[in-house]
């Protein structure tokens, strides 16, 4: 069963620990080292599978390497021979249990409902551990001070056995008993291999771990305590700076009510089961943490977005359709307020939105998903620096994120059918303006009343040279400005039509500046849009997951 679908872990706070370290192996799945992912999974079935068991009971586990006196400490602490100590390596083969059971006529809210008999709790508990060598300790075995109720105590095979088996049951086990005690001798307490491979993994986990120095009989007091003092010292650079660390002698007894003691405050206070959990919870939540690197920055992101979407803007040949605007819209705009005699001549040239496939009259407008531009394919270079552009995007988007954050954001904001998008972005762009500007129609009508005037004027002039010719009595001319009439309506109206027409032409090209100015704008906005759907947004999901893990991996931690 997945470790993040049932069961409660114990205690609500560790329960929300649980939850938020689940969070995070989830939103990691597929981005962080998978030993990290696999370690953390299994801390998450070992809390939802002990949780599910019974809490009236500790499970504590007496480890140690071959000789340290293990068997004869559990014969010393029950007060029963229940282990043969062996004289002959491998001295422990398989794990043995004293159970101390709880009493019959214990509160049931405080203990739950047992299905196997009176003490069916524990041997669920020993059934779930994989102890099949099993002993009940009978009520008050042990000394006044010792331990009488709510304990599962276990003997394990030796850490450095030289039988694979043995040490591989010794440590499935030492994962999942809730308080570990490590039988050490004066010889091997300072064991490389006891300090690197065990003790240092369960830094941070000195609530649940206790150091027995075992033949303490075998010392004199002053070899005693530099033992215990170096002891100490080890563990506190192992990460166990407040580990309990006890003298015993399994075969005078000294010392051994001051671990009976130790041993029965844990089976009353119920809480290493708990504690050993938390221990491991935050150990993997801080595993994670540091897998997942640091946050990365909004402002090397914003920068490079930005110049993302320039490189697309070139992708996309924005600055040709630009050039296109700003042309069209001056030329629209010498067709409306240019000189009327030579205003058809524009016709024959043709608009530079039109060859590009844009603008209005488009048979596809009602359908700008089947829109498709004429522009010139984007050339190697442009493209290379779209792709770097997306890749150095994903890059800055994701700074300080782990490599598999990194290239799982690059795979995701991939130039996979970029090309189309931009294309649409582009012919669904609004190009032309909505509406014709005011002085168009003012300047255009003033640009016919004086072609008319320079109508007028020419044939009033071809009336008077008509009747000239046929020597008919000249009618009266009326001076303007001491010249004919006929002569200031034709000169004043070419003249006139002339200005007015370099008045439009001027206008008209600050206009399209103007204009071709506004539908840049809305051409970044319609790429930004397109790098958002197919490169950012995409990025930005992957960081999303992230600090979905850094947030439950934190909550974890605390």
């Amino acid at each position: 069963m997945s470790a993040r679908r049932s069961g409660r872990a114990p205690g609500r706070d560790l329960t929300a620990q649980v939850e938020a370290l689940a969070e995070a192996v989830d939103a990691g799945q597929g981005r962080l080292p998978q030993r990290v992912l696999d370690d953390a999974d299994a801390v998450l079935v070992h809390a939802r599978e002990r949780a599910a068991l019974s809490g009236e009971y500790t499970v504590v586990a007496l480890a140690g390497a071959t000789g340290s006196g293990k068997s004869s400490l559990l014969n010393a602490v029950s007060g029963a021979d229940l282990a043969v100590p062996g004289v002959r390596r491998p001295t422990t083969g398989k794990a043995l249990a004293a159970v101390w059971p709880t009493p019959a006529g214990e509160d049931p809210a405080e203990a739950p409902a047992r299905t196997d008999g009176e003490d069916g709790a524990a041997h669920a508990l020993l059934d779930w551990l994989g102890v099949d060598e099993r002993h009940e300790v009978a009520a008050g075995a042990a000394s006044p001070s010792g331990v009488t109720t709510g304990l599962v105590l276990l003997d394990l095979p030796d850490h450095d056995s030289v039988e694979t088996e043995h040490r591989v049951r010794a440590e499935r086990l030492y994962g999942r008993v809730d308080l570990l005690v490590w039988v050490v001798d004066p010889q091997k307490y300072a064991d490389a291999a006891l300090h690197v491979r065990y003790l240092r993994p369960l830094a941070g986990h000195a609530s649940v771990v206790v150091l027995v120095l075992n033949h303490a009989d075998r010392l004199t007091p002053d070899e005693r305590e530099r033992c215990l003092a170096d002891l100490r010292r080890l563990a506190a650079e192992d990460g166990l700076r407040d580990v309990p660390v006890l003298a015993v002698s399994a075969r005078t007894g000294d010392g051994v009510p001051d671990l009976q003691a130790l041993l029965a405050q844990a089976a009353q206070r119920r809480e290493a089961a708990t504690e050993r959990v938390r221990a491991d919870v935050r150990r993997c939540a801080r595993e994670l943490l540091a897998a997942c690197g640091e946050a990365p920055t909004n402002r090397t992101a914003k920068q490079a977005r930005a110049e993302l979407v320039s490189a697309l803007e070139e992708a996309a040949a924005v600055p040709t359709v630009v050039a296109a605007v700003r042309r069209s819209a001056a030329r629209q705009a010498r067709a409306a307020t240019g000189w009327p005699a030579t205003r058809w001549l524009a016709r024959f040239r043709p608009d530079p939105l039109r060859r590009l496939g844009l603008g209005s009259g488009r048979s596809d407008e009602q359908r700008p998903d089947l829109a498709r531009t004429s522009l010139p394919t984007p050339g190697p270079a442009a493209r290379a620096r779209a792709a770097t552009a997306v890749r150095t995007y994903a890059d800055a988007a994701t700074a300080g994120a782990p490599d598999d954050w990194v290239l799982a954001a690059r795979r995701r904001a991939t130039t996979d059918g970029l090309a189309d998008a931009l294309d649409q972005a582009v012919a669904g762009t609004r190009l032309e303006a909505e509406r014709r500007p005011v002085w168009w129609g003012v300047l255009g009508v003033l640009q016919w009343v004086l072609f008319a005037a320079l109508v007028a004027g020419l044939l009033w002039l071809a009336l008077l040279a008509g009747g000239a010719y046929l020597q008919l009595p000249e009618p009266p001319t009326p001076v303007w400005w001491e010249l004919p009439a006929p002569t200031v309506l034709a000169i004043g109206g070419a003249l006139a039509g002339l200005l007015v027409a370099l008045l439009g032409r001027v206008a008209g090209g600050v206009g399209a500046r103007r204009r071709a100015t506004r539908v840049r704008r809305r051409l970044r906005e319609a790429i930004d849009a397109v790098a958002g759907r197919l490169v950012v947004e995409p990025a930005t999901s992957e960081l999303a997951a992230l600090e979905r893990c850094r947030d439950g991996a934190r909550r974890a931690a605390r």
